[in-house]
């Protein structure tokens, strides 16, 4: 099964025109920025960032569903059958921890597809997407018009892509994911 993250990267603002008040946002799903006065001591501002870290986690574990690499095989199974008329064949698909310039990636010569845990816990519609884009590849190994074309069956191409920009995980696409 893949795994929940346990800790997140912590960025921490600093602000002079802030006066009282610490404020959290989750960017991705691995790195939660802290705004915080610029004169808040150190101790206690490390025990917020905790507080706040440990209720984040929480709440990404209430709210998501975590797919296992069994799951994204079955995903990409279906997908297979429902846009590509079961035609494409691959050895695995799995969820990887060592990618973190891109989502994605598509060896079409190994007939392996790996996925970046960053996606740990995004919608399913967004996860069908990454894959539908992978599996695009073992076709069209480029991101051509007929890649594109490929990609756009999935009638939530764009919504999905809408989504992964406002993570900023979109742009990995676009160098080659």
């Amino acid at each position: 099964m893949a795994q929940i993250p346990h800790t997140l990267d912590i960025r921490i603002v600093r602000s002079a025109r802030r006066k009282k008040t610490v404020s959290a946002k989750l960017l991705n799903w691995y790195t939660l920025e802290v705004r915080a006065p610029a004169d808040i001591p150190e101790e206690e501002l490390e025990r917020i960032v905790r507080d706040l870290e440990q209720r984040t986690l929480e709440r990404i574990k209430r709210h998501r569903h975590f797919a296992s690499d069994e799951d994204l095989d079955r995903r990409a199974q279906r997908l297979n059958k429902e846009l590509f008329n079961g035609v494409l064949r691959w050895r695995s698909i799995r969820f990887v921890s060592n990618q973190r310039a891109r989502f994605g990636s598509c060896s079409p010569g190994r007939g392996t597809i790996r996925l970046s845990n960053r996606l740990l816990g995004v919608p399913d519609f967004v996860l069908d997407y990454v894959i539908v884009h992978e599996l695009a590849h073992l076709l069209e190994p480029n991101h051509s018009k007929a890649f594109w074309d490929l990609v756009s069956r999935y009638e939530l191409t764009e919504r999905a892509r809408g989504y992964l920009m406002a993570l900023g995980l979109e742009e990995d696409t676009l160098n080659g994911g």
